[in-house]
């Protein structure tokens, strides 16, 4: 659940808080006042691409905040996405500027891949023009398969694999697919590539080592006059002298000892560094043909490794598949066959699962017509007959076989036709909320926020529209943006939203409203402006309807 949203320097916000509570939160104001802004505010907390135009004018950056109280199994998915969690809760801070966004969850700092992927299934954004996407092929579909996650998520996900099996399976039996001349040119390149590989024989490291080789060789002057003056000023630095000198003031005062051993232990390592070092001079030879040959090797290496993909791994790589590969040119017949039916068998499983598939849609489909065409009717759809139409794709594939769409009649007489024919805006809202309450039933996200998704809806629609929401809000914390007084009178918290001008600047604040400022609030909604006693009288009504529908 979505506890507070805090926002800092955001279009017309200078700073805004708000503490959101259980049940339904309702944020109304007038035109204009910035309501759209805490929705923007929202989904960038949320993970949404960031625009440099939000930061307030005049401010170097904006930020938003996001705090949310977490069930115990958001808990474990949280934690699972590698986010320390302590009691039960999930700060969100994101902050964006000219240069750069900056995201830390619980202040750990994260992508803004990892944060869409936090906050997926904590809230639920439904924007005023949502509606429009059951206009899009394929929304239908995937809104079933959503009703239906528990009992055919499974199946789905089976199908998916099913058909990445038979599309490797029919990528294998395709590259068999060749005439003689084909495969024995291709074998004869095979095995040359082959040869080339393991007659090189390349050993692990190889390269690196060479490298070393090489770059010591070619060096090798440097590295002696470098040594050469090592050697010069170690021997002229005359630590037995010194050794000696303190060691006559030892005798005089015992508490230079620990000076005079320090020196005797200096010596010692400068007389073993100097040692080493003639060693080294010694060994360090200089043979030309020694060199050109690792020169030569060390190209070959490259050239081996350029040419088959660059790294020692991913030489093996390529080994082993063209090993793989030759294989299966050398036993093609018998390959082949086993490539057929491996081709047939998964392709057969394949077609099983989505017929299984399909059989459990159709069956959902039922259900779900049923609970949308009673959720329907009670927001004014009266004569309404509402199926899910079922066609076949003319190829499966990972999502299934089937296509679908709603298909309805608004009217007696009238035969069943699609959605996107039959329905006008204001009818694809209704539709659309009736969609959200039944998907309620089931969905597990705990927040929902509306964004006037009742505009174009008055009166008696308005009151129907506003149980529903009061139905969501049972199960959900349902935050909603709206106009309409009829459904503002059934807030558990009301917050106004209002714009002021102050020394030239406009200013977007947000506050929870009283009982008492609340009625005020709905009674300019209901008289378009102005608060008249009548007004205050309607308002006072609702809130008592209201009331007694909750007690109801």
């Amino acid at each position: 659940m979505l506890l507070s949203l805090h926002v800092r320097d955001m279009a017309l916000i200078d700073q805004a808080d708000v503490e959101f509570g259980e049940g339904l939160n309702i944020l109304t104001g007038e035109t204009g006042a910035g309501k759209s802004i805490l929705i923007d505010a929202v989904n960038l907390g949320l993970g949404q691409k960031a625009n440099r135009d939000m930061i307030r004018s005049g401010r170097e950056s904006a930020s938003v905040e996001l705090l949310f109280s977490l069930s115990e199994e958001e808990e474990r998915r949280i934690r699972d996405l590698e986010i320390e969690v302590e009691d039960g809760v999930l700060l969100i801070r994101r902050k964006i500027s000219e240069k750069r966004s900056e995201i830390r969850v619980n202040d750990q700092a994260v992508t803004l891949s990892k944060l869409r992927k936090l906050t997926e299934e904590l809230i639920d954004i439904h924007g005023q023009h949502e509606h429009q996407s059951l206009l899009r092929e394929g929304e239908h579909l995937r809104i079933l398969d959503s009703f239906l996650e528990k009992e055919t998520g499974e199946l789905r996900r089976r199908v998916s694999e099913s058909c990445r099996r038979f599309r490797e399976a029919e990528k294998l039996r395709k590259s068999l697919d060749m005439d003689e001349a084909s495969r024995k040119r291709e074998l004869d390149f095979l095995q040359f590539e082959i040869r080339e590989i393991e007659e090189a024989e390349i050993r692990e490291g190889e390269e690196e080592s060479l490298l070393r080789e090489v770059k010591r060789a070619q060096k090798r002057e440097r590295i002696e006059r470098a040594l050469l003056e090592a050697k010069e000023l170690l021997e002229n630095a005359e630590l037995s002298r010194a050794v000696g000198a303190v060691g006559e003031a030892l005798s005089y005062d015992e508490s230079l000892k620990d000076i005079s051993d320090s020196l005797y232990d200096l010596e010692s390592i400068a007389e073993d560094s100097i040692r080493e070092l003639d060693h080294y001079l010694d060994r360090n030879t200089f043979d030309e043909e020694e060199l050109h040959r690792a020169e030569e090797r060390l190209d070959l290496i490259r050239r081996i490794l350029m040419k088959y993909g660059g790294t020692e791994e991913k030489l093996r790589e390529a080994l082993s598949e063209k090993k793989e590969r030759e294989a299966l040119l050398t036993d093609y017949e018998e390959r082949r066959r086993e490539a057929e039916e491996a081709e047939e068998r998964e392709r057969a499983e394949f077609l099983s699962a989505c017929e299984a598939l399909s059989r459990a849609r159709k069956a959902g489909a039922l259900l779900l017509s049923e609970r949308m065409r009673q959720e329907m009717q009670e927001l004014g759809f009266l004569d309404l007959r509402f199926e899910l139409s079922f066609s076949l794709l003319p190829e499966p594939g990972e999502n299934g076989m089937d296509a679908a769409q709603f298909v309805l009649s608004l009217n007696p007489g009238e035969p069943l036709r699609p959605l996107t024919e039959v329905a006008s805006g204001g009818e694809l809202s209704r539709i659309m909320l009736s969609i959200k309450t039944v998907m309620a039933e089931r969905d597990e996200i705990p927040t929902l926020i509306f964004d006037e998704i009742d505009s174009g809806i008055s009166g008696r629609t308005a009151e129907r529209v506003s149980e529903k929401l009061r139905k969501i809000a049972r199960n959900h914390q349902v935050i909603l943006i709206t106009h309409l007084p009829q459904i503002a009178a059934k807030a558990d918290r009301h917050f106004l939203i209002e714009k002021s001008v102050s020394e030239g600047k406009t200013r977007t604040g947000i506050r929870l409203l009283t009982e008492e400022g609340s009625i005020l609030e709905l009674s300019r909604l209901l008289s378009g402006g102005s608060t008249t006693e009548a007004a205050l009288a309607n308002a006072r009504e609702l809130k008592a309807l209201a009331k007694r529908g909750e007690k109801g």
